[in-house]
């Protein structure tokens, strides 16, 4: 699944391209620790692993992951509606519970950008290259909100208007080709900036010009042997010279 595409980290250039659409947790704000917590404590007493939350949850739709994992533990549960109360018994309930979790740790324990990612919005802004969110997680905007960036982003498309709009998730690229379209721009000319499997998979299956993996855990080689055209462990290593790179989550206030 690796894209054809010749860019490298010493050629490539933002004011390249049209637009960038970004994912969130990970790539933005560290909020993949926040959801890893959630789905550990969900999943304690399957003997979950951190590898778990790579393999078979990082950058699915909750639902989607909650069976995923579940799958591979040999059980299938009903799927329930989206309306279940938080619990045990179906796919939805189990979904839901992860996301009260989350929700309790964000609330308690704040979340900030990574420096490497707000430096780069920065330098996109100067540019006046238009920025969106692509994210499976219907939490997107309630955590761009608590980490100050709700007005950093043209177009925002979640987890709520993807399922409000029946796409499928993520391999899937439609919902990034969605955010291309709301920006006005064509994937052609646009790039996907994702560090999960399924994530980079979904920017090379829309044929975006060039899609970057974000090594947070899943490994150059496995991002790149599914779609990434550029792995790097921050976005601070593709920024101009004249602004200092940075690494590691600010500390949240």
């Amino acid at each position: 699944m690796e894209n054809d595409s010749a860019v490298s980290i010493t050629t490539f250039a933002w004011s390249d391209y049209d637009g960038v659409l970004f994912d969130l947790d990970g790539v933005i704000t560290p909020t993949a620790e926040i959801h890893e917590r959630a789905w550990a404590e969900l999943f304690a007493a399957y003997d979950y692993t951190g590898d778990d939350y790579l393999r078979y949850i990082d950058g699915k739709p909750r639902y989607d992951g909650v069976r995923s994992f579940l799958l591979s533990r040999g059980i299938t549960l009903p799927d329930g509606t989206p309306d279940d109360p938080p619990g045990t018994d179906t796919v939805s309930a189990l979904g839901n519970r992860k996301n009260t979790l989350f929700n309790e740790i964000l609330d308690h324990e704040g979340i900030a950008p990574f420096p490497g990612s707000a430096a780069t919005l920065d330098v996109l802004e100067q540019l006046g290259v238009p920025a969106a969110i692509v994210s499976s997680s219907k939490n997107a905007r309630p955590v761009l909100e608590a980490a100050g960036l709700s007005a950093r982003f043209d177009v925002v498309v979640d987890g709520i208007e993807v399922a409000a709009r029946g796409l499928p998730g993520k391999p899937a690229p439609d919902a990034y080709l969605l955010g291309a379209e709301l920006l006005g721009i064509d994937a052609s000319k646009a790039i996907v900036v994702e560090d999960a499997v399924s994530g980079v998979a979904a920017g090379a299956a829309g044929h975006f010009a060039v899609v970057i993996g974000v090594d947070r855990g899943a490994g150059h080689d496995t991002l790149l042997s599914h779609g990434a055209d550029i792995v790097v462990d921050d976005l601070s290593e593709l920024l101009p010279d004249s602004v200092p790179p940075d690494s590691g989550p600010i500390v949240a206030p």
